[in-house]
């Protein structure tokens, strides 16, 4: 619990970042969440799925944005168990409080959960609501223009989940770049750094997750995502290796779908597929 407490101050501290780029703002600088940005200034529309780099974009003033997985399966295998674990709903609610900060809030409407025991071979499931997160972005530059864009997004996980007994406080700190290159190609970034449960045990550990990512389009209204990262666990010197590929498409203004998977090359990686949708409004 003391560890716990620490790991909430610290990053409630990192939630008080965005006040001190509060002056950066230039266009929106008179919207907020009270005056929403008009509908014929509002910048393109911008996810932070479905691969695992998010976004360097906020979402504008006054607005809000909502994605989520539909649906999405995730299994996994350690030393002692196979975990496999649906997801609906688990949706990120996203608002725009300034020109260049929004907040999140990440919840898990219904999960399942199936765990295995390798040993006896006993299977255990269980199910209910999962956990939720709170998160800030604040972009530090490009939102409104030129061809490279950073933020920070720091965030802290609750653990209301009903279906995983084992839930923690977790929490870390998000940092997602993007580079436009020449002929519409994106190139994304991401360094991430984490305060996690281990996958055995109720104790905790800190994990790094670096990312890249590229995006073009295939065709009109239909984009492909390829992206490769991993995660470096410092106290095990576990290194996990991921590949992942994703479509997104427009099916109207300010609505996506999108679907993929996310590939864990390791044995004991995580695999994860799913498909998701995005709305503005």
């Amino acid at each position: 619990m003391k560890k716990n407490r620490h790991l909430i101050i610290v990053l409630f501290g990192m939630l008080l970042v965005p006040a001190a780029y509060s002056g950066q703002e230039n266009a929106e600088k008179k919207y907020s969440v009270f005056n929403p940005v008009p509908e014929s200034l509002m910048r393109e529309m911008e996810t932070d799925r479905p691969d695992v780099t998010e976004s360097a974009y906020t979402v504008d003033a006054g607005h809000f944005q909502y994605e989520t997985d539909l649906i999405r399966l995730i299994k996994e295998t350690s030393d002692s168990r196979q975990t496999s674990t649906v997801l609906i709903n688990h949706g990120n609610l996203k608002i725009g409080i300034t020109g260049s900060t929004a907040i999140q809030i990440g919840f898990e409407t219904y999960g399942i959960q199936k765990e295995r025991d390798l040993s006896s071979g006993s299977i255990q499931t269980s199910s209910g609501f999962g956990d939720i997160n709170f998160r800030i972005k604040q972009n530090l530059i490009g939102n409104d223009g030129g061809n490279f864009v950073l933020a920070v997004l720091p965030y802290i996980k609750f653990p209301t989940s009903g279906y995983d007994d084992e839930s923690r406080f977790e929490g870390g700190l998000i940092v997602p770049m993007l580079y436009k290159m020449p002929g519409e190609w994106k190139l994304g970034f991401q360094v991430e750094v984490d305060r996690l449960k281990d996958t055995d045990q109720p104790t905790m550990h800190t994990e790094l997750l670096q990312t890249l990512t590229i995006s073009h389009s295939i065709t009109k209204g239909i984009d492909g995502i390829a992206e490769t990262y991993y995660t470096y666990d410092f106290k095990n010197h576990q290194l996990a290796n991921y590949i992942n590929a994703a479509v997104e498409i427009d099916v109207a203004k300010d609505f996506k779908i999108d679907a993929g998977l996310n590939y864990g090359i390791q044995h004991q990686s995580q695999k994860h597929y799913f498909i998701g949708a995005s709305y503005r409004h």
